[in-house]
């Protein structure tokens, strides 16, 4: 057995734990408890393919174990909470609109698995832990939209999980954003900061998210070449 192995797994049991304990704060309405442990999953998420890495244990089973982990954790745990903190007024709608998310989830972890040896230098679709911080940081964010108009935006995040759309995986290989759509997107994302700057958290993903949307769209519409 190579002990080694212990360290990164160890690591993404801990994030899995952390979504579960975020499922038991949200059943118990302890909202803002249920997100901040939500995200401190993802702090922990981002450490075992690191910690793998620097020990030379990289391996299927990490990796397999990672997605298993991260279903719970940034799939189930955010669906749950969004539906019990926005959702539930909408009765099975809502149950099945969070499903959605946690399904579109899934699908873009099983995708990632198989196109790893393939796919370089950016992320096709948000990735699922960016997904669970968007629902985590609006619950933390002091935003108190109506249930529709959070309907529709875990749809779209469900959607862009497993999408086409492009985002930068931040290691300098390459970058799949242009300049023009980035720089409207901090421009709205500064708007909001303005008016609410207590929900910086929130923003950030926003005007994430946004990027990815509107460089889509402008690939789309001025036929860029993205390479890749």
């Amino acid at each position: 057995m190579n002990y080694r192995r212990i360290v990164p797994n160890s690591i993404s049991g801990l994030s899995l734990i952390l979504g579960v304990m975020s499922i038991f704060l949200t059943i118990e309405h302890n909202f803002n408890w249920a997100a901040i442990f939500i995200i401190l999953a993802v702090l922990a998420d981002s450490c075992d393919g690191r910690a793998a890495r620097m020990l030379g244990v990289s391996g299927e089973f990490g990796k397999e174990l990672d997605s298993l982990c991260d279903v719970c954790s940034f799939g189930v745990a955010p669906a749950i909470l969004i539906y019990i903190y926005s959702l539930q007024n909408l009765g099975l709608v809502g149950q099945i609109i969070a499903g959605l998310y946690a399904f579109g989830g899934a699908m873009r972890l099983a995708r990632f698995n198989i196109n790893s040896s393939t796919v370089h230098g950016y992320f096709q679709g948000m990735p699922i832990p960016a997904g669970a911080c968007i629902l985590a940081t609006y619950v933390l964010s002091g935003y108190n939209y109506t249930s529709g108009l959070v309907a529709v935006g875990t749809l779209v995040v469900a959607y862009i999980l497993y999408s086409e759309i492009r985002y930068p995986d931040f290691k300098g290989k390459y970058n799949p954003l242009f300049l023009p759509p980035v720089v409207l997107a901090f421009a709205l994302g500064l708007f909001m900061l303005f008016n609410n700057l207590g929900a910086w958290p929130f923003i950030c993903m926003f005007t994430y998210t946004v990027a990815g949307i509107l460089n889509t769209i402008y690939i789309k519409l001025f036929n860029k070449n993205i390479g890749v």
